[in-house]
């Protein structure tokens, strides 16, 4: 048995905890009823902040709050109906609603089924997140319960038709139908009212603007509702089913300045929180609105230039910068005019890089024991490949070099180098790699290492960043943490990254990627301002469908496509450094002033060597040099150039080497 002693331990202890859940659920309650009394004068919303702490922007920028007597009779009776019949009767939570709900989710193993009232609604837009959990469900219904001790149902209906999610960024009734019917919430007939309230249900797959006839499908299950309900009559509800409706195009943005980066923001929180946007949050972001501004200017001055035929006022260009540190999204663009579509190209559109993708074949020859001045041999001759005989060739015909050393070949952009790369050590490791970077479900395809695969943007910048960050991948992030109205933490991102390359490799990319700025395909940059330390790749795609350059300073690597959304030829000669390169070199540029380069940090473990820029090879007199770099295990050249005069000694010593080499070629041709 158990003594008296210990049952008034146990007796106290009970005590005290009752005391602190009683405290605690006290704090609560006091918490949410003052916030829910402040809503009597008005609601917050929340804000956007850039990466220096500053607002930027709120969730609702043109949210238009209306009184009740402002919404038209059938809209408020239309959503009552399909979202909450009980509402007039019930306290803030429908028992028999709950019940059935509770037995469906323990059956489905989850939170399957809300049974939210339409207070409750309101309880998680304003206050909580749209994550499907017990405990959201248990404080949704608590605050629902303060909602109705504090407000009327009239103020509680106003509330939530100004503040509810309906569809393609639009909150609140008296915006939606501003834009899709031109006309207040005040004057909506009754399909127009019953097309609204349709749409809270399922607002992604819903909007009118992409899905006019489900949207209408979904109206005459609320006038189905509304004629249950003795809102209509059954000849009301015919007579509104035959009513043809018709919606006025997508409005053009009144906020278009950085729409895409904006919208782009939204969307994030909603990816992580669902449609519901509390009042009074804070929203920390990664984005730099100078660079922002920067950004579109060079996107739209990018395109002017190049506009010389009707087609060309609907070449669309997108333009990613991102830090190569921390994976900071600083800036996005994902088309030329926000105001007129708002399909962001940046993250959504998938096309194929071309030669912009060639660095990952050679990163993983790297990875494999190759060097950069590894050469590849018998480029001339390279066999059909696959069975649609497919066989690679140069944009230009007379650059056939049979052989070529892998720094060679990126300077150059050589297709059949990179072809034959991918045939030496396989599409496994190029896949492995691509697929680590970010660049997911890329074809096994002999055409893989001229980019034949689909990527968006955003994903190919963010792989590009691993050169400049010895080696780590880095996950792009655009919202850094986010604050509830009590200043708690919501969410919590933090820098991720994960090492994919050798510092070493990573750093024998980037050095060959900065001679294709300094004397490659993209050496134009020069032209358009860019002196400082950069590196990067031009892509183009078959019949100049697509136009790509993807490069980087130590301090930001920034992507440009430029192409039609409907794949199709830009023009004649429109390759990535005629049409990309410009637009990446002035956002560039500008970005310096704010963001200054330096010179690249060199890793542990290489070993310098000069050599003859020209050979590749040691250098004599006469030679251009440069450095390269190796790595251990690399083969370093012991061969003298062969295109350079040099000294009477080196001329000798170039002698012997070269009948070392034919005595050695003799003796294997015996052999075999």
């Amino acid at each position: 048995m158990i003594s008296r002693q210990v049952q008034r331990r146990i007796g106290a202890g009970l005590l005290v905890l009752l005391a602190i859940a009683g405290l605690i659920s006290m704090s609560w309650v006091l918490r949410y009823g003052w916030s829910i009394h402040k809503l009597t004068r008005g609601v917050g919303d929340m804000t956007f902040y850039d990466r220096d702490g500053r607002p930027w922007f709120r969730m609702d920028e043109e949210r238009r709050d209306v009184p009740l007597s402002r919404i038209a009779p059938d809209l408020q009776h239309a959503v009552v109906a399909v979202e909450d019949h009980r509402f007039y009767r019930h306290p803030g939570i429908d028992p028999l609603a709950l019940g059935r709900a509770v037995v469906r989710d323990v059956t489905g193993g989850g939170v399957v089924e809300g049974g939210s009232t339409l207070t409750q609604q309101l309880a998680r837009t304003l206050f909580l997140s749209n994550r499907r959990t017990w405990g959201r469900k248990v404080r949704e219904a608590g605050i629902a319960l303060l909602l109705e001790s504090e407000l009327t149902k009239d103020q509680i209906l106003e509330l939530y038709l100004n503040r509810i999610y309906i569809s393609a960024g639009h909150y609140g009734v008296e915006t939606m139908s501003r834009d899709l019917f031109g006309k207040s919430a005040r004057g909506l007939t009754l399909p127009e009212a019953a097309l609204v309230a349709g749409l809270i249900r399922a607002p992604g797959a819903l909007s009118p603007w992409t899905n006019l006839d489900g949207a209408v499908r979904r109206s005459h299950v609320v006038l189905a509702r509304m004629r249950e309900e003795r809102f209509i009559t059954p000849q009301q509800e015919a007579q509104a089913k035959r009513a043809r409706i018709r919606v006025r195009p997508y409005p053009a943005a009144e906020h278009a300045r950085a729409g895409y980066a904006k919208e782009y923001l939204r969307q994030q929180f909603r990816n992580r929180f669902g449609g519901d946007h509390p009042p009074d949050w804070k929203i920390e972001t990664t984005f730099d609105p100078e660079l922002q501004d920067i950004a579109e200017r060079a996107v739209q001055q990018g395109l002017r230039r190049v506009s010389r035929r009707p087609l060309d006022n609907i070449l669309q260009a997108a333009l990613v910068a991102i830090d190569p540190k921390t994976g900071d999204v600083l800036a996005l663009v994902g088309g030329r005019d926000f105001s007129q579509s708002q399909f962001n190209r940046a993250v959504r559109s998938r096309r194929q890089p071309g030669s912009a993708f060639k660095p990952f074949v050679y990163a993983a020859a790297l990875e494999q024991g190759y060097s950069p001045v590894s050469v590849l041999q018998g480029l001339s001759s390279i066999p059909p490949q696959g069975p649609d005989e497919w066989s690679p060739r140069n944009a230009s015909e007379d650059e056939n070099a049979d052989e070529l050393t892998l720094r060679a070949a990126l300077i150059e952009s050589d297709n059949r180098a990179a072809t034959a790369m991918q045939q030496r050590i396989g599409a496994r490791p190029v896949l492995k790699l691509a697929s680590s970077l970010g660049m997911d479900k890329l074809p096994a395809v002999p055409s893989l290492a001229l980019g034949s695969g689909e990527v968006t943007p955003l994903e190919l910048t963010a792989a590009f960043a691993v050169f400049v960050n010895n080696g780590f991948r880095v996950q792009p992030r655009a919202i850094t943490r986010v604050l509830d109205a009590d200043g708690g933490t919501a969410l919590q991102n933090d820098v991720g990254e994960e090492r994919v390359l050798a510092a070493t490799v990573a750093y024998q990319m980037e050095s060959m990627l900065r001679d294709v700025v300094e004397r490659g395909t993209a050496s134009a940059a020069r032209q358009w301002g860019v002196y400082f330390p950069a590196g990067g790749k031009t892509g183009t795609t078959d019949a100049f469908r697509d136009a790509w350059f993807v490069g980087f300073s130590s301090e930001i690597v920034a992507g440009v496509w430029v192409g039609f959304d409907q794949p199709a030829t830009i023009g004649p000669n429109a390759y990535g450094a005629r049409l990309a390169l410009p637009i990446w070199a002035e956002f560039m540029r500008r970005a310096a002033r704010k963001h200054p380069p330096r010179e690249f940090d060199r890793p542990a473990g290489l070993k310098e060597e000069q050599l003859c820029s020209v050979s590749y090879l040691r250098p004599v007199e006469g030679c251009p040099l440069y450095t390269e770099y190796f790595k251990e295990g690399d083969d370093v050249p012991s061969k003298l150039c062969p295109i350079h005069e040099g000294s009477f000694r080196q001329r000798a010593r170039r002698a012997v080497q070269e009948m070392l080499s034919e005595i050695g070629r003799a003796i294997r041709g015996i052999f075999k």
